[in-house]
């Protein structure tokens, strides 16, 4: 079973301005912006080597062979992958097919979708688009501002920070100045009395 190349190739999407550029299928008027839009208007990106649709509803009993007869009235088939599950061996649903132009793959998507393949009706579309501009600038926009709001959380954490250190010197700097204000000021009461002893023979002489 051959893989699918999942490369987008980002300089490969071009609309159409008269020069043939962006498809690599050399016809000469270049690819159309309708032939690149999917059932939803979206617009198809084209992979590193070709243009891949994916067809969905797949019936679970299909196989390569089926799906080959059928699509290969379209063009050429570069590349299929047809996705089974490992516990019941039947396919899970869908199938990538690759063409190598614009053109091709056009045709698979207008000519397959919503017909028969084993009894089941298929669904057939370009497999990736590229996001619409106003999405691409929101998401920019919002990666941007998280960016600048941890900035300034991290400067406020660093400022709360400085502030503690602060207050803690002022905190140690004013009980070092209590305690020599104490010092000087001496006890409660004035200076002690202190206790003079005096010799026997000096109390005698007394």
């Amino acid at each position: 079973m051959a893989d699918v190349e999942m490369d987008i190739d980002d300089a490969a999407l071009q609309v159409d301005d008269g020069n043939n550029n962006g498809d690599a299928s050399g016809d000469a008027s270049g690819p159309r912006t309708a032939d690149m839009q999917t059932h939803a208007k979206a617009t198809a990106v084209r992979s590193i080597e070709g243009w891949i649709i994916i067809v969905t509803n797949v019936h679970e009993e299909a196989d390569e062979e089926a799906l080959h007869d059928m699509f290969s009235e379209f063009g050429e088939i570069k590349n299929m992958h047809l996705n089974l599950d490992r516990r019941s061996g039947y396919v899970k649903g869908y199938c990538l097919i690759e063409y190598p132009t614009l053109k091709e793959a056009r045709a698979a998507i207008d000519g397959a979708h919503e017909t028969k393949l084993l009894d089941q009706t298929v669904q057939v579309d370009f497999a990736f688009v590229r996001p619409p501009p106003a999405k691409v600038r929101n998401e920019r926009n919002e990666r941007d501002g998280r960016g600048r709001g941890g900035d300034r959380g991290d400067r406020g954490d660093r400022g709360r920070d400085r502030d503690r250190d602060e207050d803690r010197n002022d905190e140690h700097e004013h009980s070092e100045e209590h305690r020599r204000e104490e010092h000087r000021r001496g006890p409660p009461g004035g200076r002690t009395n202190r206790s003079r002893s005096r010799s026997p023979g000096a109390e005698g002489g007394a």
